[in-house]
């Protein structure tokens, strides 16, 4: 089967090529795939503190939370459906990681992020629109599709991009993403927290949105990997793409221990 991973496998190999400006700018747009995952770990706990969310939606944990003082704050949030609420996003994507894997080699990584940020669009913009809990529900669980389509093709993508040697400095750009939307999402959900009116939360859930769109957007200008190309028999594309993101003419070892590993 052909490779679908790191192309210098475990031998330490060095291949020619250089970090392009063109593999840069790639790199870091698929890197905001980590963003929907990091936006999401973020918001969601300040979206369930929002006492006009809990009032709507769990109106039981509100009145335990502001009502009895005497109950231990972690015994406030015991309520079956706020947990379904919360579980079902990882439900939801660890399910959508097996059928993910098989979508991203059969159809390429830059498809893979592409279904991931729709899925995570249309839930977020279920979410915010939510008038019962089954729509908060249905929002996380496509919210969970689309983590779990994005973070099985974006690691993966960087790494068959990047050269070798850089390889661990662009795969981290995921990691990095990821921090970044939890501290975004923290601190919207701070100003979204005080806007009178109670409808902040909408503010926090529908805003996952905009790094869905930039993962969606982005995935539509990203070009195929050479390693994507080789699964699916393009071989002559394969290798035409791996000069030019390694800037070199001479691919031919490279492109070799892609095709036969």
């Amino acid at each position: 089967m052909p490779a679908v991973g790191v192309a210098n496998g475990g031998n330490n190999k060095e291949y020619a090529g250089n970090l392009t400006s063109y593999v840069l700018v790639t790199c870091i747009i698929a890197a905001m795939g980590g963003l929907i995952f990091g936006y999401d770990i973020g918001i969601s706990g300040g979206v369930t503190s929002m006492n006009s969310f809990l009032e709507k939606f769990f109106p039981s944990v509100y009145r335990k939370k502001e009502l009895d003082k005497s109950t231990n704050q972690y015994c406030k949030y015991d309520s079956q459906t706020l947990t379904m609420f919360t579980s079902s996003l990882y439900l939801a994507a660890l399910m959508a990681s097996i059928v993910a894997a098989t979508v991203t080699r059969k159809f390429g990584r830059k498809w893979s992020m592409l279904f991931g940020g729709l899925l995570f669009c249309s839930g977020a913009i279920i979410n915010a629109a939510a008038k019962a809990v089954w729509m908060l529900i249905l929002g996380r669980i496509l919210l969970g599709f689309g983590i779990g389509f994005s973070n099985q093709s974006v690691p993966l993508y960087l790494s068959e991009m990047a050269p070798s040697k850089y390889r661990g400095a662009l795969n981290i750009g995921f990691q990095l993403s990821i921090t970044v939307g939890i501290l975004v999402a923290n601190l919207l959900n701070y100003f979204f927290a005080k806007i009178k009116g109670g409808w902040g939360w909408r503010l926090s859930l529908g805003g996952a949105m905009v790094p869905a769109l930039i993962i969606t957007i982005g995935s539509l200008v990203l070009p195929d990997t050479p390693n994507s190309m080789i699964e699916r028999g393009q071989h002559d594309e394969a290798k035409a793409q791996l000069q030019m993101i390694r800037g070199v003419d001479d691919v031919s070892e490279e492109f070799s221990d892609l095709v036969c590993s």
